[in-house]
């Protein structure tokens, strides 16, 4: 059986394919004003025996389309059991939320937070800063990493940050280290929310977050334990999302 899953977010639409229940083939492309356009496309030559989306736009795409749907909770448990076998804690920092899931021994969700109301600490937040501060996203982050020092920001609104930020730079501010100051506010919230988890080994760090070495390596330290992000960190929902008709 060949499955689709897509993973239809914010910043970012994910398709994964799964054929007999082995992922044969990925892909990543930037959303924008016409979510279902963009997963005309992807879909576009790719023949499947079922579709199942997940993400922000499942509900869009399956009114229109036709597909299954599936909750971005149990998506990204089945991605993150699948790539890491052993996972019982799970970070998923994406374009517009965040997501903790702590799952028990079998793998089934046991207990999860979702911080959806606001853009502060997720992806959006740090683009915008970035911007904020003239850099391009990947500047932004090594910025972060290299800075020996941070600059405390104290608000988490994106809104009020980015007024913060440019006052701060007005005022002679240290770009790298409002760029270190910056990651650490988010990391600071996504640790907060991983606390009030049943916080076991091992910790899988997925979404578009992931892809950012600042990130990863701050949460680590402030957690005092390994944090493991799959090669393809994008694509565990989708995964999950195909791998959920499985067989």
């Amino acid at each position: 059986m060949r499955v689709v899953g897509l993973d239809i977010g914010s910043r970012t639409v994910k398709r994964v394919i799964v054929e007999d229940g082995e992922m044969t083939d990925h892909l990543v492309v930037l959303n924008n004003h016409d979510p279902l356009a963009v997963c005309d496309e992807l879909l576009a030559g790719q023949p499947a025996d079922r579709v199942v989306a997940t993400g922000y736009g499942r509900h869009l795409f399956a009114e229109h389309r036709g597909a299954e749907t599936l909750t971005e909770i149990r998506a990204v448990a089945l991605g993150a059991r699948r790539v890491c076998p052993n996972a019982r804690t799970l970070l998923d920092i994406g374009g517009q939320d965040t997501k903790v899931i702590a799952l028990d021994a079998r793998g089934a969700v046991a207990k999860f937070e979702m911080n959806d109301r606001c853009a502060a600490g997720t992806g959006r937040f740090l683009e915008v800063m970035a911007t904020a501060l003239s850099y391009p996203m990947a500047d932004f982050v090594r910025a972060g990493r290299g800075a020996t020092g941070a600059r405390t920001i104290n608000a988490m609104c994106t809104v009020f940050a980015e007024s913060e930020v440019i006052s701060a730079t007005a005022r002679g501010a240290d770009r790298a280290e409002l760029a270190r100051g910056l990651h650490e506010a988010v990391v600071r919230r996504a640790v907060a929310m991983l606390r009030r988890l049943p916080l076991e080994d091992e910790i899988v760090f997925c979404g578009g977050g992931a892809l950012n070495a600042c990130l990863r390596e701050l949460i680590s330290e402030a957690l005092g334990r390994e944090v493991h992000a799959p090669p393809a960190p994008q694509i565990v929902a989708a995964l999950g999302a195909a791998l959920s008709v499985e067989g």
